[in-house]
């Protein structure tokens, strides 16, 4: 018994010593004539496609102009929101980023050309638009879907972004 004793003691100490903090030394690697970047150095602000403000680039498809009345088209405006919630609030909220940004105050980021050749042409736009390219990977790949839209529901929905803050 006092064997059976000394012997449940001894594994005990034994364990809890094992158990106890190990001051264990990191191998750090020198590399001669470089320098290692700090923590901080390493975390770059990267500005987000969906917050660059580009107001030269008219984007890639049929749209080479786009002349905006100083006054909003309210009865235009009034069709492209109606356009809007049929084709567009699947993945477009108004004033949140959602599957894809959201339009407001676009027209203080993007030229009303690039916005329409990205309502109608979707797939080049985001194949060779510099800009389209950064929007579709910070919106995790999820492409612009096309909807179809002609000229002039394209327009209508440029108007109705005119009148979002």
């Amino acid at each position: 018994m006092k064997l059976s004793f000394k012997i449940l003691a001894i594994s005990t100490l034994a364990l809890l010593m094992s158990c106890g903090e190990k001051d264990t030394k990191k191998e750090e690697k020198i590399s001669i004539g470089t320098t290692q970047p700090k923590k901080e150095e390493v975390k770059k602000e990267v500005a987000k496609a969906s917050e660059t403000i580009d107001l030269t680039n008219k984007g890639i498809g049929p749209i080479t102009s786009v002349t905006l009345d100083a006054e909003i088209n309210s009865a235009m405006a009034l069709k492209g929101e109606e356009v809007f919630k049929a084709k567009c609030t699947a993945c477009h909220k108004i004033g949140k980023k959602f599957i894809g940004p959201a339009p407001n105050k676009i027209l203080e980021r993007r030229t009303p050309e690039w916005v329409m050749n990205m309502i109608l042409n979707p797939e080049e736009m985001t194949q060779k638009d510099p800009l389209a390219k950064q929007l579709l990977i910070e919106f995790n790949g999820s492409p612009m879907a096309n909807q179809g839209l002609t000229e002039e529901e394209a327009r209508s929905i440029l108007e109705y972004f005119r009148t979002l803050e």
